[in-house]
């Protein structure tokens, strides 16, 4: 009786599961099936491209002069330098430079061939105690500022010594570091009598004839006056260097006009040091910490620039003195990279 009920449950269970699957499947066949969507792809923003700016180009080293050639690099041995301090040329184009940490003056063709040497540290005759300004005369004869021994030196072309004269003090013929010396056209010296703060004028055998200057920032007053230049109409140029200007005097030194003040931009200075005046009259200044020069008209109109701060040719790291030569050639000297520049003047 039990197994005969236990049989009929499972053959009602078996016929309700056929049902169940017969109908799922019946369902399954009558649907249409959804397609599963493509999923929309996600657009992403192309960037806009970022400009980046062309750095500006490095300053031309010459606005207004043509670099012909250098030499020197640092060191002691022929041609070598260590801070030259001045150069000037004489009228067989021949250049003389003062090698100032190594006392002694050297001489080169106008291509910067060596050709001699003379000097060595000391206060005797022919040696030197950090020399600083030269000028060469017309005769070849070549006067040296002595400037820690306080006086002025001259020398044969060769550099055979021929005499001396100053002491230091403040009396006339006196000195308190001698910078800068130039010659006119008939042989009469003036010398920048740094400490003093004032010019003297002397003969070329070194005799006292006047001065004129005195402290301050007036007309015709210095703040330690270097570079000194004479053109050949006998005006004199003062490189009026704390000051940041060019002074113009007479032969005897009647105060005739200045210019310049501190900065950055044309005819302006930042410790002018040289100063040297070419045949037309045109004024050259070694603008020292402005890294260039400059030249003037003899009336202190500025006409053109070149330099910036670098190694390059054309390039300087501090001009410190500046010499033109009869042919119109500009001689710079390079005082931290120890060399010198030649240059064509342009116009």
């Amino acid at each position: 009786m039990e197994l005969n009920r236990l049989n009929l449950v499972f053959s009602i269970f078996a016929v309700a599961l056929m049902l169940s699957l017969f109908g799922c499947s019946g369902a399954s066949d009558n649907t249409t099936a959804e397609p599963t969507p493509t999923p929309t792809p996600t657009v992403r923003p192309v960037p806009t491209a970022t400009a980046v700016p062309t750095p500006a180009p490095t300053p031309a080293a010459s606005s207004s002069a043509v670099f012909i050639s250098k030499w020197g690099t640092q060191g002691t041995g022929d041609g070598q330098f260590r801070e030259p301090e001045g150069v000037a040329v004489a009228s067989d184009g021949s250049v003389y430079v003062a090698d100032y940490s190594n006392n002694r003056i050297q001489k080169f063709t106008s291509d910067g061939v060596f050709v001699s040497k003379w000097g060595t540290l000391g206060t005797g005759d022919g040696q030197f105690n950090y020399l600083l300004g030269l000028a060469v005369a017309s005769d070849g004869s070549v006067y040296v500022a002595d400037a820690f021994n306080n006086r002025i030196q001259k020398f044969t072309s060769e550099g055979v010594f021929v005499s001396r004269w100053g002491t230091e003090g403040a009396g006339e013929g006196d000195f308190r570091e001698p910078r800068g010396v130039a010659l006119a056209s008939d042989g009469t010296i003036y010398v920048s009598d740094h400490g003093n703060n004032r010019i003297q004028k002397f003969t070329p055998e070194g005799v006292f004839v006047s001065l004129w200057g005195t402290e301050g920032t007036g007309d015709g007053e210095f703040q330690e006056p270097e570079g000194v230049a004479v053109a050949f109409d006998g005006s004199v140029y003062v490189v009026d260097a704390l000051n940041n200007r060019i002074q113009k005097f007479t032969s005897e030194g009647v105060f005739v006009s200045r210019w310049g003040t501190e900065g950055t931009g044309d005819g302006e200075f930042s410790w002018p040091l040289g100063v040297s005046v070419a045949s037309d009259g045109s004024v050259y200044v070694a603008d020292f910490s402005n890294h260039r020069v400059q030249k003037f008209t003899s009336e202190g109109v500025f006409v053109s620039l070149w330099g910036t701060e670098g190694e390059g040719d054309g390039y300087f790291r501090q001009a410190r003195a500046v010499a033109v030569a009869s042919d119109g050639s500009v001689y710079v000297a390079d005082y931290s990279n120890n060399r010198i520049q030649k240059f064509s003047p342009g116009p």
